[in-house]
């Protein structure tokens, strides 16, 4: 079993037909996800990749009984996708697209909610649950299968970060971006409660960014709640000047609120090690397993 996906996930891919959505799903099927069917308007009865393509949501789900979906639709038309897709009774949504309206963004995380589903992103990479599901677009070469749970705010640094861990022998159970945007699905909160959950995962990688509060609010619940597995964090942007975007959407800084050293305090104080530089995660996190063990 995987943390939200395994290899029994049965996903659709809207915007199938798409460069993106089309090339994704080569690379989705070649890891062994289950792509049952394709949806773009217009294009039914059409095939990618042999997966057959409809006109709806609705359509591709009764056909091919799914429980999840991929978005590759642009930021204007991808509000109305997961709108589809939540009204079809899918319960796991992954957005890909990046800058969605905000409005747009706020709606449908207030649906997922009230339908009881999760939605991972926007502007994510992605999941992997290693060995067994790839809903995004992550290279799944970095990665290896083990106990090590990751949930990032970025797509690269997820990448190198479990190629660092990979290649010290700490293999991964489930990767998850959490998005760029600023209005996202999924909080550090709720990935942690995801791994305390899973019996494969054994310690947990947390990559936060500058901007916001979800790693201030992520140290907290750990404080408090008593988490019961090892926690490493790195946060990038440490210098970020403030006021000013820096690549995501979501990675603003605005007085002394979401700042680099913030996040790390409240880590620090949470007992969260730290690290440093990327590379760090996997020495600090080498550690607290020899500990544990």
């Amino acid at each position: 079993m995987g943390v939200l996906v395994d290899k029994s996930a049965k996903a659709i891919v809207q915007g199938i037909t798409g460069t993106q959505g089309s090339f994704h799903t080569r690379l989705m099927i070649e890891y062994g996800t289950q792509i049952v069917a394709g949806m773009t308007p217009g294009k039914g009865g059409t095939s990618v990749h042999g997966v057959r393509v409809y006109d709806t949501v609705q359509e591709a789900k009764d056909a091919s009984n799914a429980d999840a979906s991929i978005i590759f639709v642009p930021a204007p038309f991808a509000g109305d996708a997961a709108f589809e897709a939540l009204d079809a009774g899918l319960k796991t949504i992954v957005i890909i697209t990046e800058h969605i309206p905000v409005r747009d963004a706020v709606q449908v995380m207030y649906m997922a909610r009230k339908e009881d589903a999760v939605i991972i992103g926007p502007n994510t990479p992605g999941i992997l649950t290693v060995g067994e599901c790839k809903l995004g677009i992550m290279p799944a070469h970095v990665f290896r299968k083990g106990v090590v749970g990751l949930a990032s705010r970025s797509g690269t640094l997820t990448y190198e970060i479990a190629a660092g861990l990979s290649v010290r022998g700490l293999g991964q159970s489930t990767c998850i971006g959490l998005g760029g945007d600023p209005i996202v699905g999924l909080s550090f909160i709720d990935v942690l409660k995801e791994f305390e959950r899973d019996e494969q995962t054994k310690a947990v990688a947390l990559i936060g960014e500058i901007g916001g509060n979800f790693e201030e609010l992520a140290a907290e619940f750990i404080a408090t709640e008593g988490y019961s597995k090892p926690v490493v964090a790195f946060v990038a942007g440490r210098t970020a000047p403030p006021g000013k975007r820096m690549g995501h959407a979501g990675a603003i800084i605005m007085g002394s609120t979401g700042t680099a050293a913030s996040k790390i305090e409240a880590f620090r104080e949470a007992g969260v090690l730290v690290a440093e530089k990327p590379s760090d995660v996997a020495k600090l996190l080498a550690r607290k397993l020899d500990k544990k063990a």
